[in-house]
């Protein structure tokens, strides 16, 4: 009997090696396997800090005392939070950064593991402190930010080139100026694919190699009225002006944020087209402090996801993903993952105006559009104007919620096409392109907006159900 055991284990252990022998046609080559495996999404060089963030009813004037009603310790620093926001919506990510040597750093170090980011090149440095940010925010949303960079100001540009099979295989680069400007430069110089500079902390004696080398350099209004020498940015003419200036200067395109205002776009490929990106709707104003690292994030994974879409669709779905965060309190907590749906956020034409040259208004000063020459001639109409967005009432202790509510539809490019879908808007003032092409819409159109109102419904529907599940919980 145990004779025949071992020849029967004998010859089961001949076929399974005969079997592994085989080589089957189907079966993917080991080393491309390996590549897939290491294409990221996006890669960030920058900084990681702990937030601690205290709410209070008005920000402190100089030498004033006021009592804070409540704070919170969360994960931050703007490199860590642009990572986490791509990853949060499904990219995959890998981040170049320092932490210290103690208890936060390690705990830092954890969380960044859980969330399944490549954290290879994220070092804990002997001495060093990690870094901290204090933020305090305002009832109205407001903040302001103090920063300790602590284990940060070891980033160098050593640690970009130790990096650079992440640098090859890497879709989207993204850095800020909260480390080493000269490391920066160099991981931006090294990058061979889409590269994003938020140039945030900004200066006015910034190097202007910075403005030059990356892809994309985005800012807010006071970061770029900064670069450009000015007082302030408050309309989209103001903005156009200092996008401009930034071009001259170097740049190859630019993003300025303008708050409920949206965001403006200009290439240097195109410098008599600028155009924005009006905002999403925000339902409640919790705290702005992680929108812009959450506009950032966005923005990435959607260009590392959507290459060969045109610049507007990715800002339209950065500005979606940042008033959602707007709505809710934190930096890192705030930011939004795929129940937004973000996977179908760029699949649609956007809708985005054309701002002309004219010394304008605010954004909703009322003043009339004009068309483009393209433009059919119409009967004399009073323009269509957007509304601003009514500011909602406050209530005791509102739970914080936000939702991009519907994503308008929009015609082709006219960048592309020649056709009047786009309108300059005169004065400020927003005009949908749509609006004026819509008895000219064909079948076709007709059926990509049904669809899209029908995507805005799974959008909207999607957050209520999150939002119940949430109160049910509690």
């Amino acid at each position: 009997m145990s004779n025949l055991y071992k020849s029967l284990k004998a010859t089961f252990k001949s076929f399974i090696l005969k079997l592994k022998s085989i080589k089957f046609s189907n079966s993917p080559p080991i080393c491309k396997h390996k590549k897939n495996k290491m294409e990221l999404d996006v890669l960030v060089f920058g900084s990681s800090n702990i937030d601690y963030i205290t709410y209070v009813n008005d920000l402190p004037r100089s030498g004033e005392t006021v009592f804070a009603m409540h704070r919170e310790r969360c994960y931050g620093g703007k490199g860590a939070n642009q990572c986490v926001a791509a990853a949060k919506l499904g990219a995959r990510c890998a981040l170049i950064s320092k932490l210290g040597n103690d208890k936060l750093g390690a705990e830092y170090l954890e969380y960044l593991k859980e969330l399944e980011i490549n954290v290879d090149h994220v070092e804990m440095m002997d001495g060093q402190s990690t870094g901290l940010t204090e933020i305090n925010v305002a009832e109205n949303a407001q903040n302001m930010n103090i920063v300790l960079s602590g284990a940060n100001l070891m980033l160098k540009a050593t640690d970009a080139s130790n990096a650079k099979k992440l640098f090859r295989h890497s879709k989207v680069l993204l850095c800020q100026l909260e480390t080493d400007e000269k490391a920066v430069l160099y991981a931006l110089n090294h990058f061979k694919g889409v590269s994003i500079l938020n140039a945030s902390p900004a200066h006015p004696d910034m190097n202007l190699e910075l403005i030059k080398a990356p892809t994309i350099l985005c800012c807010n209004r006071l970061e770029a009225a900064q670069l450009t020498n000015r007082e302030q940015i408050d309309t989209l003419q103001d903005a156009k002006a200092a996008a401009t200036d930034l071009i001259e200067m170097g740049a190859k395109s630019v993003i300025i944020t303008m708050g409920d205002m949206g965001a403006i776009y200009l290439s240097s490929s195109e410098p008599d087209l600028c155009t924005q990106c009006p905002a999403a709707p925000v339902r409640y104003l919790a705290d702005t402090s992680g929108a812009s690292d959450a506009f950032l994030g966005s923005l990435a994974y959607h260009i590392s996801i959507y290459p060969n879409l045109i610049r507007e669709s990715h800002i339209i779905a950065a500005n979606i993903c940042a008033a959602y965060a707007v709505g809710h309190r934190g930096t890192q907590p705030s930011f939004p993952g795929p129940e937004l749906f973000q996977e179908r956020l760029c699949q649609f034409d956007p809708l985005y105006y054309i701002i002309d040259d004219d010394t304008g208004r605010d954004l909703n000063a009322g003043a009339a559009a004009e068309k483009t020459a393209t433009a059919p001639v119409a009967a004399a109409e009073p323009a269509p104007v957007v509304p601003p967005i009514a500011t909602p009432a406050a209530t005791t202790s509102p739970e914080p919620m936000t939702t991009a509510e519907e994503i308008p539809a929009a015609l082709a490019d006219p960048r592309a096409t020649g056709s009047p879908a786009a309108m300059i808007v005169s004065a400020g003032v927003a005009v949908p392109a749509a609006v004026t092409a819509a008895k000219t819409t064909t079948a076709s159109g007709k059926k990509a907006a049904a669809q899209i109102s029908n995507v805005n419904q799974m959008l909207k529907t999607s957050i209520e159900s999150s939002h119940s599940k949430h109160f049910n919980h509690q």
